[in-house]
């Protein structure tokens, strides 16, 4: 039982803060900056349109940008649900039982830190964009298109970041509190030897399901 706990729960870290997972949540990231710029963009064709055919670009662009970004930011939230569910499996096995020995590896803050500080770096950067950009502005130089793109773009950087720190948290928090916390109620029975009510055997706990969570159809 223990054995299999072990395997699960590893897979199940990496589905959750695994180097995968990251660069994933930086695509979409990234992919939702290009729509957006590309709205931006339209915005700014849309302004300094001299022509039909400068307006007809505007549309283009502002159609493609959307075409990205909507995506994007829907695969965001599938994934924001995807997990909210991992998670739950997580504290389903992690109560099995305690076993600090091979615990000892998904306790080390390695993962946690990486996501931690790069999301810092992203979210300084996304930041940056959005107090320079209006603060460079001047009037009659740089349009409203340009500044609200250049705020944009720094504000899809900045939610990134949050949700990547976020869910570094989220996971540090979950290893202290179940890993390396006190010991569940269900780990206190089957640690305890034989006792009144029978052998260990026949008070283990019934095995959490596992569901390889994967997206918008998964099974």
């Amino acid at each position: 039982m223990l054995a299999d706990r072990a395997v699960v729960l590893g897979e199940l870290v990496k589905m959750h803060v695994g180097p995968g997972r990251l660069g994933l949540l930086w695509m979409w990231g990234a992919l939702a900056a290009i729509g957006w710029s590309l709205v931006g963009s339209a915005i700014v064709m849309f302004e300094q349109a001299a022509d039909f055919f400068s307006g007809i670009a505007g549309v283009v662009s502002l159609v493609i940008g959307a075409v990205v970004l909507i995506p994007a930011v829907a695969f965001v939230c599938l994934g924001i649900a995807r997990d909210r569910e991992v998670r739950s499996l997580l504290d389903a096995w992690g109560a099995l039982d305690r076993d600090p020995e091979r615990d000892r590896r998904l306790r080390l803050p390695g993962l946690s830190l990486a996501w931690l500080l790069l999301s810092f770096v992203l979210g300084a950067a996304g930041l940056a964009l959005c107090v320079i950009g209006p603060a460079s502005a001047r009037p009659g130089r740089e349009t409203y298109g340009l500044v609200a793109l250049v705020m944009g773009v720094g504000m899809v950087a900045w939610l990134t970041a949050l949700l990547g720190a976020v869910k570094a948290l989220a996971h540090r928090r979950w290893v202290v509190r179940v890993l390396m916390g006190a010991g569940t109620a269900t780990g206190a029975g089957t640690g305890s030897g034989t006792g009144a009510a029978g052998p260990p055997a026949a008070r283990e706990p019934e095995r959490p399901p596992f569901t390889r969570t994967g997206g918008p159809g998964h099974r």
